[in-house]
């Protein structure tokens, strides 16, 4: 749990806040075609995700979502708004994952549809959380055309450069 909560919490949604800061309003709520979604899209879309799942899945919390909303949304909502969203429910998920003993993580629920595990539950979160996080950095370079600078590598030390054939720093 811990994990998936950092994860949610410290690097997806950070990025995704990140991005919307770059982005304008009309580029935002742009599709690349009509079989694609909109940044903005993709984030009503994680906040419906997270919401349904830990926050009224395992968390007993009403679920109203309603999914095709997430998709058919032009805008514009502004970004602070999408991110205030998002980042309300990320806390709430977040709340409802640091309470779950084993036991809550071994049952069985019903979520969207499906029977799956507290445990299945918090990693389907975690993953498509990710999946559609990468969706949202890629139109964002994409858009600005700019290096957004999430990634960085730890310096190569001394003993693993020279088995790579590197010179010593």
């Amino acid at each position: 749990m811990t994990q998936a909560r950092h994860l949610l919490e410290r690097v997806y949604l950070p990025r995704i806040a990140a991005c919307l800061r770059e982005l304008s309003a009309d580029q935002i709520w742009w599709r690349p075609n009509s079989a694609s979604n909109s940044v903005g899209n993709l984030v009503l879309h994680l906040e419906g995700n997270v919401r349904q799942w830990i926050v009224s899945g395992l968390g007993s919390a009403p679920d109203r979502r309603v999914r095709d909303l997430e998709f058919s949304e032009a805008g514009p909502i502004p970004s602070q708004r999408l991110v205030a969203r998002l980042r309300r429910t990320v806390t709430e998920a977040g709340r409802v994952m640091g309470k779950l003993d084993g036991e809550a993580l071994a049952r069985t629920y019903s979520i969207q549809g499906f029977r799956v595990t507290g445990l299945r539950a918090v990693f389907h979160v975690a993953e498509h959380f990710s999946h559609h996080a990468g969706q949202i950095i890629l139109l964002t370079k994409l858009l600005v055309g700019k290096d957004l600078n999430f990634t960085r590598l730890p310096p190569i030390g001394d003993k693993r450069r020279k088995l790579q054939g590197l010179p010593p720093l």
